[in-house]
């Protein structure tokens, strides 16, 4: 068996290797032995395995799926002559650094007024206000990675999911900034995230309502949806759901008015 390290790329046995995931570190449990922590390359899921249930992607694999998602983001050219004067202002903040730089690539290709932060998950709600008072955006999208501890139970204990209260202090954060739904429009979460506490701490849209996986490109989507839709009308997810990947069980929310001059 090839000895896995930080940074490979890998997929686990006990799941039929259906996920791509990076070795983000390896840790020492004194009841488990040794454990990798993983991030999905393509979806924004955070877990962990036993280090001997992982195997290395072979490189074919993993140049299809970054293959696959260059050619999403490529796609998504601004092909109407898009002005950043017209559009409301996302400030992107993700705990994933893949992710940050295919997230500025894709609103730049799109035409779009923004900025993308890159900030780990458990520093994302001592950097929220700052980031506001510096920036002023009109939509704050805080993402990165997530995941149900025990998949499919305890939905509503906080201590089930990974990175969720990291999220929820962000937008609560974000609220004592400005508490105006309208004026702020937020977007938390990530895969499996705690759907309801992130709406009922203030977000306008959020992930996930179904408990699934979420596309790395789900929470661009939205924010993009907001930023380029006039300000007179309101966003609802009957207007995102045929856009999302898996609709309304990866992503719902209460909706939001448009940011477009």
């Amino acid at each position: 068996m090839n000895m896995i390290k930080n940074g490979d790329i890998v997929t686990r046995n006990s799941y039929q290797n259906d996920i791509l995931f990076y070795v983000d570190k390896i840790i020492n449990s004194e009841n488990r032995g040794k454990i990798a922590i993983l991030k999905g390359v393509t979806i924004r899921i955070e877990a962990d395995s036993p280090v001997e249930d992982l195997k290395i992607s072979n490189n074919i694999d993993i140049e299809d799926k970054f293959s696959q998602l260059e050619k999403r983001i490529d796609g998504c050219n601004n092909l109407d002559g898009r002005s950043k004067i017209k559009y409301g202002k996302i400030l992107h903040i993700d705990g994933d650094k893949n992710y940050s730089e295919k997230t500025d690539l894709y609103y730049k290709k799109r035409g779009l007024n923004y900025i993308v932060k890159h900030i780990a998950e458990y520093r994302q709600p001592e950097n929220i206000i700052p980031l506001l008072e510096q920036n002023k955006p009109d939509i704050l999208v805080i993402t990165g990675h997530d995941g149900m501890i025990r998949k499919g139970r305890n939905y509503n204990d906080i201590n089930n999911y990974r990175n969720s209260r990291h999220f929820i202090s962000a937008v609560k954060q974000a609220r004592l900034y400005n508490a105006n739904k309208n004026d702020l429009v937020i977007f938390a979460g990530a895969c499996q995230s705690f759907y309801e506490a992130l709406i009922s701490v203030g977000a306008n849209f959020a992930s996930s309502p179904g408990r699934i996986l979420i596309d790395f490109m789900d929470p661009l989507i939205v924010a993009e949806s907001i930023s380029t839709t006039e300000k007179n009308k309101i966003i609802f997810m009957s207007d995102l759901e045929q856009k999302i990947r898996n609709g309304r069980k990866a992503v719902g929310g209460i909706g939001a008015r448009g940011k477009k001059m």
